[in-house]
């Protein structure tokens, strides 16, 4: 389990394999001094399994069902991402619960300066936008955030200057798409509801 609150920024080393699957190398020296083989840690929302951990990186392996779901394949050599250690009993829940198991694949329409933070408006696809309301907890990109306002066909979010500079949202420009999880217990509440 997660709470969306980046811990570091990180940046792909290496991108290994083909359809059948890659391994992710990525530079994080903070949370890889931290991790063991087989510990959970977020890659820009996606919950992944620590196969090593050693001199400042980590390495992971996506499977296809993982890569069709979510950006991860396409990450390349260079590119930045959010890194989350999986929360660990008697830590704060700082942002809310994620599970780091991405719905779908969002794509950034603008990210607009608003007074010292920034506006960053996301098309979301029909089938995850029906679980998010206003002043409610989305996940974009491994970032827990509040929806401050709904679009027929997408969200728009507050950014503060802190989650700007310690997250990739600051550098996402109009087109780059980026991981969505929605509030699991949104998903939850409608499977009662229609069993119920």
């Amino acid at each position: 389990m997660f709470t969306g609150i980046v811990r570091e920024l990180g940046r792909v080393d290496a991108v290994e394999g083909g359809d059948g699957g890659v391994r992710l190398v990525v530079d994080a020296p903070e949370t890889a001094a931290q991790a063991a083989v087989g510990d959970s840690v977020a890659i820009d929302g996606v919950c992944l399994t620590v196969v090593d951990a050693s001199n400042g990186h980590l390495a992971f392996d996506a499977v296809p069902e993982t890569l069709g779901r979510s950006t991860l394949g396409r990450l390349s050599s260079g590119s930045d991402v959010n890194l989350e250690p999986a929360l660990r009993a008697g830590e704060p829940l700082g942002g809310h619960i994620v599970q780091g198991h991405v719905d779908g694949v969002g794509r950034v329409r603008a990210l607009d300066p608003e007074g010292d933070g920034a506006r960053l408006r996301v098309d979301v696809p029909t089938g995850i936008l029906r679980y998010c309301v206003e002043k409610g907890s989305l996940t974009v990109a491994g970032v827990s955030l509040t929806v401050a306002e709904l679009h027929d066909d997408g969200v728009s979010i507050a950014l503060v200057p802190h989650t700007l500079a310690a997250t990739t949202l600051g550098r996402r420009r109009a087109g780059d798409e980026v991981n969505l999880e929605v509030d699991v217990l949104a998903k939850y509440v409608e499977r009662l509801l229609q069993h119920g």
